[in-house]
């Protein structure tokens, strides 16, 4: 499947590097947090808050990839958007199951 496309994210990856970082120091405190023994229940408050973020994240990228990829190749029509819409289904799958 080609991915050559710009992809929708662009106009908006410092903003989602910034929160990916984020992310990236929340698990780090959470490694932290076990490190320490922390009680189970306050790292199990920020595995979940360290999850949701990343789930914002993941929704966000396919609200991109939906308004911006895949109207393109439904705009192409054919296969193309066959496969876009196919691939696209498949990742929300992939985040329901998550």
């Amino acid at each position: 499947m080609e991915h050559a496309m710009t992809p929708g994210y662009t106009d908006d990856k410092d903003a989602i590097l910034k929160r990916l970082r984020r992310i990236e120091g929340q698990v780090r405190g959470i490694a932290r947090m076990v490190e320490e023994d922390t009680y189970c229940i306050d790292v199990l408050t920020q595995v979940s808050a360290a999850t949701k973020a990343l789930q914002s994240v993941a929704l966000g990228l396919l609200d991109e990839h939906l308004g911006h990829c895949v109207r393109h190749a439904i705009d192409e029509g054919g296969e193309t958007a066959d496969a876009k819409i196919a691939e696209a289904s498949a990742a929300i799958a992939r985040l329901v199951k998550s």
